[in-house]
């Protein structure tokens, strides 16, 4: 939804309108009338028509040039102070635009589009209980105004007040079926409430009216996606692009869903198109590594990656995508240093302590490595394989008890793991609980049948016992 009121700016020039006159030349004249003129009516009414144009180009410096004359010529206009707020919010100095709005208020405090125009700044400056405030009030002294409420529908959702927002727009739905910026917010609410079916029946209808909106395809490709309809969703993303090629997060997103689908190809290709309107774009780039990874090309997933670093140094996904890359390439301790600066940034990630912990073990690290498996099982308790992978490592390391107690636990998690199952025997033979060894042992080969070649090898001198060999037959 724009936010700024473009009717605050009408022509109310008694020029020429031929639709044949060039407009360049147009606010040439203009501007040779306000040379010639100095300060009177025509001058004042030439500033008009000149900043309305340059507002409507997004020329907003010189639309500032001259409204700064505009309220020079006419100081006590509520109008032309208006105006000056409007275009700085748009040039993003929202003190100074709500300067002006609180002066243009003082000299006239019954205009309600002022409250409207001073809450939308407020809104920009992320001061939401106040531009609520500013709506409300504008609603006092207009009551029923679309642009307060759909304003002020706006702020709640800000405020994740959804069901007050969704009382207004429904309510503005039923009073103005054909407006489709109110469509386009109700579906927004209903998205913003995880009611994604009635969101996309909202953005269809809001499509309807207005078909040329890609906020709206892009939005809808957002909502097909969460619905898992991938084949619409990249669909809408393209509808999108299509009315404005310039859209990186809708080739992102397409990206996304590919990668989704495992066309990582094709995924590629939409987060190069994405890096070629913003090739600073930190998640374009990590997403490209990822999918340059899936596809064991690492030397180029490792250049994504460090370039996703370059620009964001504590994007610590980054720092573990690189270190997997490495991993892969069996350079661990390269992998190492990238996953220990991963947890500087973010110590609360498990997958990466666990990596971390692999990476430990594969360079002989076996102290460092425990304690980075313990870390995976407080962090994640209920992770069955790093309780087994901290229990083979304790065994591993001579710590037969302690390396007991985390196995017994993988096994409560999850008992259809037969890895625990296995590595639970081995500890119990070294402890020489035979019979709770050959039952794990039991368990573990009728669970995975596979592991019997395993077997083979590393209980050859089990197997060489009578007892035990008679024990393993029952």
């Amino acid at each position: 939804m724009s936010t700024l009121d473009h009717d605050n700016f009408e022509d109310d020039f008694e020029g020429d309108s031929s639709p044949r006159r060039d407009r360049n030349e147009e606010i040439e004249r203009f501007k040779e009338l306000l040379r010639r003129d100095g300060n009177g009516l025509k001058s004042i009414e030439a500033l008009e028509e000149i900043i309305s144009y340059y507002f409507e180009k997004e020329k907003y410096d010189e639309a500032l040039n001259f409204v700064s004359q505009l309220v020079e010529f006419a100081p006590y206009s509520s109008e032309a102070w208006m105006r000056k707020g409007m275009i700085l919010n748009n040039l993003f100095r929202y003190t100074e635009a709500l300067e002006c709005y609180d002066y243009a208020i003082s000299l006239n405090p019954n205009d309600s589009d002022l409250f409207i125009n001073r809450g939308i700044t407020l809104d920009n400056s992320n001061r939401n209980d106040e531009a609520l405030l500013d709506f409300e009030k504008a609603l006092v002294l207009h009551p029923g105004d679309t642009e307060a409420l759909l304003n002020k529908a706006v702020i709640l959702e800000k405020l994740e007040r959804f069901d007050e927002a969704l009382e207004i727009l429904t309510f503005l739905v039923k009073d103005e079926p054909m407006n489709p910026d109110v469509w386009f917010e109700l579906a927004f609410c209903y998205d913003l409430m995880d009611r994604v079916e009635e969101s996309l029946d909202c953005y269809n209808k809001h499509i309807d009216l207005d078909p040329y909106n890609f906020n709206a395809w892009y939005n809808k490709g957002i909502v097909l996606n969460r619905l898992g309809d991938h084949t619409r969703a990249i669909d809408s993303y393209d509808m999108a692009i299509t009315i404005k090629e310039n859209f990186p997060s809708a080739y992102y997103n397409k990206g996304n869903v590919f990668a989704m689908q495992g066309k990582l190809a094709e995924a590629i290709e939409c987060y190069k198109q994405t890096l070629q309107f913003e090739p600073k774009d930190v998640p374009a780039l990590h997403n490209l590594g990822n999918a340059y990874e899936e596809l064991e090309n690492y030397t180029e997933a490792i250049k994504c990656f460090t370039s996703a670093i370059k620009f964001d140094a504590a994007h610590y996904e980054s720092y573990f995508g690189r270190g997997s890359c490495y991993d892969a390439m069996e350079q661990y301790r390269k992998a190492l240093t990238d996953y220990n600066r991963a947890i500087e940034i973010c110590r609360e990630y498990p997958e990466l302590w666990y990596a971390k912990a692999d990476a430990e073990f594969n360079l002989g690290k076996m102290k460092e490595c425990i304690l980075s498996y313990k870390m995976v099982v407080q962090l994640e308790p209920n992770n069955f394989e790093a309780w087994f992978d901290y229990g083979d490592t304790l065994f591993v390391m001579g710590y037969f008890k302690e390396g007991l107690k985390a196995l017994n636990h993988s096994i409560e998690i999850n008992p259809s793991f037969a890895d625990s199952h296995y590595s639970r025997a081995k500890v119990l033979f070294v402890l020489e609980q035979n019979l709770d060894a050959v039952e794990s042992l039991k368990t573990a080969l009728k669970l995975n049948p596979e592991l019997k070649a395993k077997f083979d090898i590393e209980f050859k001198g089990v197997k060489s016992v009578k007892e035990f060999a008679a024990l393993l037959e029952q």
